[in-house]
This record gives C-alpha cells, structure tokens and sequence, in this order.
C-alpha cells in the first residue's frame, strides 16, 4: 500500500511540474482547442455554403432565407466568437453566443435523438463552462491592489458544472466488448473521469487523460486519411475537433485546478 502512495505521490510531483513549467503556455493552448471544433465548423460553413443551406432547406422545408440565415448566423458567430475567446475581449459575451450555437446546431440537426451527439454537445458546454470560469479567475475587491475576501463562487460552480459535463466525452468512448484489453480500457477510463468530476487528484487525473484522449482522437478519426470525396472524413473530422475541443477542456482543468467544490480542496480544510 504504502509503495502504491509512493507511485502516486510521485506522479502527481510530475504533474505538478508540468503545470508550473507550462503556467504561461497552458491556458492559451487550451483554449486554442477548446474553440477549434467552432473554427473548424465556421469554415466549413463558408466553404460548404451551398451544401448547408440546401441541407436546411430540404431538412425543415424553412425556405431559402431562413436556411441562409442559419448559415450566417453560424457562420459570423462562431469565427467573431473564437476571435474573442483566443484575445479574451467580452470572453462572457462569445461564450453566450457559442453556447447558443450549439443549442441551435443541436435543435437543427436532431441531435436531441442522437445520444452520442448529444452528450458530445454537453461535453462542448462544459468546456465553454470552463473558459467562463477562466474569464473571472481574478475576484474584483473594493480596494485596488487589495485582494478580494471570500471565495468567488460563481466561479467555483462554473468549474463543477464544467468538469461535470466534460464527462459525457468519455461516456461515448466506451465500448461494450468483452476483449480484455477494452474492459481495462473502460475500467480506467471510467475511473479517471469519476475522479475529474469529484474533483480528486484532479490535475493528475485530467493529465492523464488528455493524453489518452489524444491517442484515441488521432487514432480512430484520423480523416486526414480519407479522400476528400468520401462521406465518412467530415463525419471523422467533426469528431476529430470535438474531442480536440474537450481536451481543451482538460487542459483548463489542469491550468485552472478543481475549483472550490471538489474533493482536493475540501482536503485542504480537514
């Protein structure tokens, strides 16, 4: 027992060296993926213009203005959204707005009866959760230069609801196979993301992830390898960047710790 505490204690030393070397690297990276999957999904509205008003078209039977509607309002607001995210101006505002496409995209696409899709989507919400939450890392206080009292718990919640729902992620990873190298990949896959939810071992856990994750994404959607007239890349390469996206999440896990409602910080206070 006392080598396993070893074990860990010694990876999350690691992890914690990680973090503090990459302290002014990590937070611009994560949300660099995080906001892909909208970048890649707003050139592909302007590239696939067409395509994408005739699909709403033929989908809704709404009509060429609103079909077009549709796709510029994808379109602007996602590239003006990532925009502001990557430079931090109004992050709350282009969080609203990309929290509003994905709710629109999911209604559009009846992704409400697909459930992969779906908690895909609600993993998205709580990597933008997380990005809000990064948004207010600084409380304001009455006094300049004086640090704010108390705990910011709007914040804190906003990294619970967000590490909560990154979790949908790898509900969809799961397989169902009774090979045993896919049980193991379960059983420690479901184990790390109980410990992101709860918040315990937190940055280890999300580390650990993330390079899993990395390793799935590259592997299993590599659309870079299918022509680009079959189907199947766009469906790949839509995987691809949500999963880019919810690493990005991770990472802003990592870079921002658990928050105030989890289990590492409640251990600070036993």
């Amino acid at each position: 027992m006392s080598g396993q505490n070893e074990i860990l204690s010694k990876a999350e030393d690691v992890a914690d060296k990680v973090t503090r070397n990459s302290k002014h690297v990590l937070p611009h990276l994560a949300r660099f993926c995080l906001v892909s999957t909208f970048f890649e999904d707003g050139i592909r509205m302007w590239v696939q213009w067409s395509e994408q008003r005739e699909y709403m078209d033929i989908s809704w039977g709404c009509g060429w203005f609103l079909a077009t509607t549709f796709v510029v309002i994808n379109l602007i607001g996602q590239l003006g959204a990532v925009a502001m995210v990557l430079t931090r101006y109004k992050v709350d505002i282009a969080c609203g707005v990309l929290f509003f496409i994905v709710v629109l995209q999911t209604i559009a696409y009846s992704i409400l009866w697909d459930i992969q899709f779906l908690f895909r989507n609600l993993a998205l919400i709580g990597a933008l959760l997380l990005v809000l939450a990064e948004s207010r890392v600084e409380g304001k206080s009455l006094f300049a230069g004086v640090p704010s009292l108390g705990e910011n718990k709007p914040k804190m919640y906003l990294q619970l609801a967000g590490r909560v729902l990154l979790v949908f992620m790898f509900l969809t990873l799961l397989r169902f196979e009774m090979s045993a190298m896919q049980i193991v990949q379960n059983l420690v896959g479901s184990l790390l993301m109980v410990l992101v939810a709860i918040g315990y071992k937190t940055k280890l856990s999300a580390l650990v992830l993330v390079t899993w994750l990395n390793i799935l994404n590259f592997y299993f959607n590599a659309w870079w390898n299918i022509p680009a007239y079959k189907p199947m890349r766009d469906f790949l390469k839509y995987d691809f960047f949500q999963t880019l996206s919810v690493i990005g999440g991770l990472l802003m896990v990592v870079s921002l710790g658990p928050g105030g409602v989890s289990m590492d910080e409640s251990k600070k206070k036993w």
